[in-house]
C-alpha cells in the first residue's frame, strides 16, 4: 500500500462529541464505525431511527398508495419512492423494525412503474442501470430483492466492467452508472450470498474504478475535473450522493465491500485526508439540485456531519488494513 501525503490520525475527540450530538441514524453509525461500542448499544440506538428524528419523519411522508413523492421515481425531484427508500438505507433504517415492514409492505404491494414499464412492481425495476441498481439497493436492503432484476443487471455489464444508461449505443461505461449497479449488487450478496456470477460481475465493476484510481481517465491518467453528464466535479463531496459519483463514494464503497487498500486507492485516500478542515471536519462540497423532502444539514460549505463520519470510516479503514 502506498503512503499518503497527509497523515491519518484518529478523529478529535470534539469532533466525535459533534457527530453524537445529531439524529439516531448518524449516532448508531459512530458507535459502530468509529467508538467501537458494544454491540447492544449500538442497535438500541440503530432502534431510535424507525420512531426518532429523520427516519420517523421519511416514514411519516409516505402516501397510501405505498410511494413517496408522487412515485417511484419523479424527474427533477430527490422526494420519490426511489430516493426515500434509498435514504432510509443510507439512514440504516432496521430492515426487521415493525415501522420498515409496513413500509415496504406497501411499496411492494402497490407500487409500480407506471404504463411505460408495463406497470413493472417497484421492486422489479424498470430499464435504466443507475435506476435498477438503486432499486435492487434497496429492494436487497429491506428484504424484497427481485432475482429477475439481478439478471437483467448481469446481461447488461459492458466489456470494461462497468454499466451506462446510455448504452447501447454507449460502449464505454459510467461511473456514475455503475457505483449504483455496484451499490445494489454488494446489497444482494449480503442478503442472499455471493453466487459466483453476481460476485464476479460486481468484481469485474469493482476492478473499473480501480483501474481508473477511482477519479481518473483509463486513457491518459489525468483527473476528470468534470462528469461529462452532470457537470460535477468528483473531487467535491455530497450528501445524499443520489445518482451522482464522487470520490468519497467510491471509497466508501470499497470500504463496505471489503476491499483491501492498495496503491491504487491512495490518491483517492489522500484527497479525502487533505479536505479535512483544521476542526477535524469535512465540508458540504455541494448538494444535489431538486425536491427534497426536508434538508438535513447546512449549505454548502458548511461541516457536514454525514461526510465527516463517512471520511473518517474511510480513512480508519484503510490505514487499519494497510
Amino acid at each position: 500500500m502506498a503512503s499518503v501525503k497527509h497523515e491519518i490520525t484518529k478523529p478529535k475527540k470534539a469532533v466525535i462529541r459533534w457527530l453524537l450530538d445529531s439524529d439516531p441514524s448518524i449516532r448508531w453509525q459512530v458507535k459502530r464505525d468509529l467508538t467501537g461500542e458494544p454491540e447492544e448499544v449500538v442497535a438500541a440506538e440503530r432502534s431510535r431511527v424507525a420512531v426518532e428524528g429523520w427516519g420517523a419523519r421519511l416514514l411519516s411522508l409516505q402516501e397510501p398508495d405505498g410511494n413517496w413523492g408522487g412515485g417511484p421515481w419523479v424527474f427533477q425531484s430527490w422526494a420519490s419512492t426511489m430516493e426515500t427508500l434509498m435514504l432510509l438505507r443510507e439512514l440504516g433504517l432496521d430492515p426487521a423494525s415493525p415501522q420498515a415492514r409496513k413500509a415496504i409492505g406497501l411499496v411492494r404491494d402497490k407500487s409500480d412503474w407506471g404504463p411505460y414499464h408495463d406497470h413493472s412492481p417497484f421492486f422489479e425495476g424498470e430499464v435504466e442501470p443507475c435506476i435498477n441498481g438503486r432499486v435492487l439497493a434497496c429492494g436487497a436492503y429491506f428484504r424484497e430483492a427481485s432475482d429477475r432484476l439481478v439478471d437483467r443487471i448481469l446481461s447488461e455489464q459492458l466489456r470494461d466492467g462497468g454499466w451506462n444508461c446510455e448504452a447501447p449505443p454507449s460502449k464505454r461505461s459510467s461511473f456514475n452508472s455503475t457505483i449504483c449497479v455496484l451499490e445494489g449488487l454488494l446489497e444482494y450478496e449480503k442478503a442472499r450470498g455471493a453466487t459466483s456470477a453476481v460476485k464476479e460481475a460486481r468484481l469485474r465493476g469493482q476492478e473499473y474504478l480501480l483501474e481508473r484510481k477511482l477519479f481518473r481517465s483509463l486513457s491518459t491518467g489525468k483527473v476528470i475535473d468534470r462528469d461529462r453528464k452532470s457537470g460535477r466535479d468528483w473531487r467535491e463531496f455530497s450528501f445524499p450522493t443520489r445518482w451522482h459519483y464522487d470520490v468519497l463514494w467510491g471509497l466508501d464503497y470499497s470500504r463496505k465491500a471489503g476491499a483491501g487498500p492498495e496503491e491504487r486507492a491512495a490518491k483517492a485516500i489522500d484527497l479525502v485526508a487533505g479536505k479535512q478542515h483544521q476542526d477535524g471536519r469535512w465540508p458540504l462540497d455541494n448538494s444535489h439540485a431538486g425536491k427534497v423532502h426536508f434538508d438535513m444539514e447546512g449549505g454548502r460549505g458548511t461541516a457536514s456531519r454525514w461526510n465527516t463520519l463517512r471520511a473518517l470510516r474511510v480513512l480508519d479503514w484503510y490505514s487499519a488494513e494497510g
